[in-house]
């Protein structure tokens, strides 16, 4: 999955590498401008956590929204510095083909409303990024890619964790060989799922339960942590039916991976408790995260046990989020590839594929 020279771009943005492999700029002379983004859904995440990081980026600022909620979009607008022809709603969507201020736009939306508004953003000859997991399918995450390609735009995947510090600290730390040849990954995603309203808990509007949702994280985290793509899966569901919110999509969802080394990979993804923990165990020691993908509070430890913590050097912005926008922006800038284009998405969803395909089956599903 990794390239490791792209990967080097953006540990070297953080400090932590002087240069890329082949000892090139790291990055391309400050753009003349920040690229604007157009923010597509206004929910927690869009609101919440993306719109407040302009703020933290270097070559990105908001400039759009697009919300089916036009009371919310003015507040929102006129607090951010957004005009009001700076705002959208789904019907007019189309129509920032002729706003020259986005270059970008960011879809935080439900996902199965992904693949159409990916379509739609490219088509209006907008570049792409869009949240996680991509698309209700392999094929529907075909389609966005082809589009975006028959555009000729740039589309990113937003896995954050690919900007944060301690997961940046602990690929470089296990590429080093600190902990050996690597032998076994194990990685717990989960949170408490509440109510049964949720778009989340509706197959229709997700694609699945928790290992759509929380478990891509453990599935991410095998891949760029071993470096390496798996080549079979086992896996096994656990749910509870008669619970309200299970009536659709799957509770927990254990799956093991098989990677070419021989490395074995063991995670667990749920809606019934609360985890977020990362492992690598090296014939010569262990490198431990916890939590390993949260929003704050990240800490890791190296060595034998939980002996010696490890504070790692800045990523490459003020924040994951800031690091995913500019990294987006310098990539249309400089003319090149994010480091978790749409094919990353695809990859991803093919895998998770194959995990429901052997939960159902209860067979070992070569990829």
């Amino acid at each position: 999955m990794i390239d490791l020279d792209r990967r080097s771009l953006v540990l070297a943005a953080g400090g932590a590498l002087a240069a890329t492999a082949v000892g090139a700029p790291v990055w391309a002379a400050t753009p003349p401008r920040k690229l604007g983004y157009a923010i597509v859904g206004l929910g927690g995440y869009g609101l919440g956590i993306i719109i407040p990081q302009f703020k933290n980026c270097q070559h990105s600022k908001l400039v759009a929204l697009v919300s089916g909620d036009a009371a919310k979009a003015k507040r929102v607008a006129s607090e951010h510095g957004v005009p009001e022809s700076g705002i959208y709603d789904y019907k007019s969507y189309d129509k920032l083909k002729d706003n020259p201020e986005v270059d970008v736009i960011y879809i935080c939306l439900p996902v199965f409303m992904h693949k159409e508004y990916t379509v739609r953003g490219a088509a209006a000859g907008k570049h792409i990024l869009c949240e996680k997991p991509m698309a209700l399918s392999a094929a529907e995450c075909e389609e966005m890619i082809a589009a975006c390609k028959k555009a000729g735009k740039k589309l990113m995947i937003g896995y954050r964790s690919h900007f944060e510090p301690y997961n940046l600290e602990a690929i470089r730390r296990a590429r080093a060989g600190e902990i050996g040849k690597l032998r076994y990954f194990r990685s717990e995603h989960g949170f408490t799922a509440g109510g049964t309203s949720s778009w989340r808990l509706k197959k229709a509007l997700s694609g699945g339960g928790s290992l759509m949702d929380i478990g891509i994280y453990a599935l991410q985290a095998a891949r760029y942590m071993t470096g390496e793509e798996p080549i079979a899966v086992y896996a096994k569901e656990t749910t509870d039916r008669s619970d309200p919110r299970f009536r659709e999509v799957e509770d927990m969802i254990e799956f093991q991976l098989e990677f070419p080394s021989g490395v074995i990979g063991s995670c667990m993804s749920m809606y019934s408790a609360n985890q977020n923990h990362i492992l690598l165990m090296g014939d010569k020691g262990r490198i431990e995260l916890e939590p390993g993908t949260a929003y704050s509070g990240h800490r890791m430890w190296v060595g034998s046990g939980r002996n010696n913590e490890i504070t790692p050097p800045p990523g490459p912005g003020k924040t994951q989020w800031a690091g995913q926008l500019d990294h987006m922006s310098t990539c249309v800038i400089d003319n090149r590839e994010p480091i978790v284009p749409g094919e990353e998405g695809l990859r991803d969803m093919r895998i998770i594929e194959a995990i429901y395909k052997s939960a159902r089956e209860q067979k070992r599903i070569v990829l």
